[in-house]
């Protein structure tokens, strides 16, 4: 009876959720069986394979197995674009400085994804969760032993953004920490220094109460390396976008229907969005006033290239729901349907339930996914 989990089935045009007692179902007095199968995902390779027809059954709640292994390279692309480096600063009249440092590694995600965020923890084997606003949760590691076992994974497989120069600065902030240096004066004004230079600078308390600190110099990002495969599953987990653009038009149905795969980053990191393009075989990037787009607009580069891709490195967490959603009209796309009423009526439909018109869990089949 452990591990057990749900999946999708489609019964009479409709999606029901399947709750595991037993290994069977039972649906308006008529019983189907299951299997559980179980995923996994450590597979270290640099290119992708043929084997993408594998038939998996998940709950998207979790989106995977609670007890698959993490690949490391996907908790690195997740942490570059959710993740967060901080050295946070507290005024504590009880401590001979009067300030308070806490050192945090932090990722935060839609409260649905808290499954994912269990699997990083189990992986890490240390850290814990906090409530994030009223939508979002947080995982975070405050303990400076527990943050010695996330310097060693990001030492060995780096940060791929200019989040890295972050990284950079707050290891050299926990080094100082670590020495206890920071229940000094001086340590403490090194320490604020690093601080100036990451994330957002200081806060106006700190400005104020700190105003001769000279900020270190910010490590600047330029080896930029093709990106692994899972490590661009993980960043899509955290920043992609999958959508479905339907429009008017002159057609026999009055409207057309475009898939659009779309990434975005801070325009720092425009040069890491360019090798997406070399990368992937596809796309182009769009500047924005203080960002980039990476976009695939291209049907056949859609249907080749980003859903193969992605069914075998698979997305992660509540986006996975997207990302089989935006597979399933590619499918409906290649074969005409959406040329007929039917056709368009059941992508509009799909379309609904997908990204922020999501209300609720559903399960589904991945099949050949």
């Amino acid at each position: 009876m452990n591990n057990r989990g749900s999946k999708l089935r489609v019964f009479l045009n409709t999606v029901v959720k399947e709750q595991r007692v037993g290994g069977s179902l039972c649906i308006n007095s008529i019983h189907l069986r299951c299997t559980l199968m179980g995923l996994v995902i450590n597979c270290q390779i640099k290119t992708p394979s043929n084997q993408i027809n594998k038939r998996l059954f998940t709950n998207i709640a979790t989106c995977q197995s609670p007890n698959s292994i993490m690949n490391p390279w996907f908790l690195t692309g997740l942490t570059d674009g959710e993740g967060c480096f901080l050295i946070s600063i507290y005024r504590n009249e009880k401590l001979s400085t009067n300030w308070r440092v806490i050192p945090r590694f932090v990722i935060t995600l839609d409260q649905r994804d808290k499954a994912l965020l269990e699997q990083i923890k189990s992986y890490f084997c240390a850290g814990d969760f906090y409530k994030s606003g009223t939508c979002t949760i947080q995982y975070r590691v405050e303990s400076v032993k527990d943050l010695q076992v996330i310097i060693e994974h990001f030492n060995k497989y780096t940060l791929q953004t200019q989040k890295r120069a972050d990284y950079e600065l707050f290891k050299q902030a926990l080094a100082l920490i670590q020495n206890k240096e920071h229940l000094t004066k001086e340590g403490l004004e090194k320490i604020i220094a690093i601080k100036a230079s990451m994330n957002w600078g200081l806060s106006d308390e700190l400005k104020a109460n700190f105003s001769d600190v000279v900020p270190v110099k910010r490590p600047v990002v330029e080896n930029i390396t093709e990106p692994y495969p899972y490590w661009l599953s993980g960043f899509t987990s955290a920043e992609g976008c999958f959508y479905v653009q339907i429009s008017k038009s002159n057609t026999k149905v009055g409207y057309q229907v475009a898939l659009i795969f779309q990434l975005t980053q801070h325009l720092r990191d425009e040069k890491l969005m360019k090798s997406l393009i070399k990368y992937l075989n596809c796309g182009n990037v769009f500047r924005r006033k203080d960002s980039i787009d990476f976009k695939v607009v291209k049907f056949y580069d859609i249907i080749e290239k980003i859903v193969p891709f992605f069914v075998e490195y698979k997305i992660n967490g509540i986006k996975l729901l997207d990302f089989c959603e935006f597979k399933q009209v590619a499918e409906l796309m290649k074969n005409k349907a959406h040329l007929t009423e039917e056709g368009l009526y059941q992508i509009r439909t799909i379309k609904a339930e997908m990204n922020k018109g999501r209300k609720s869990f559903q399960l589904i089949n991945k099949n050949n996914v």
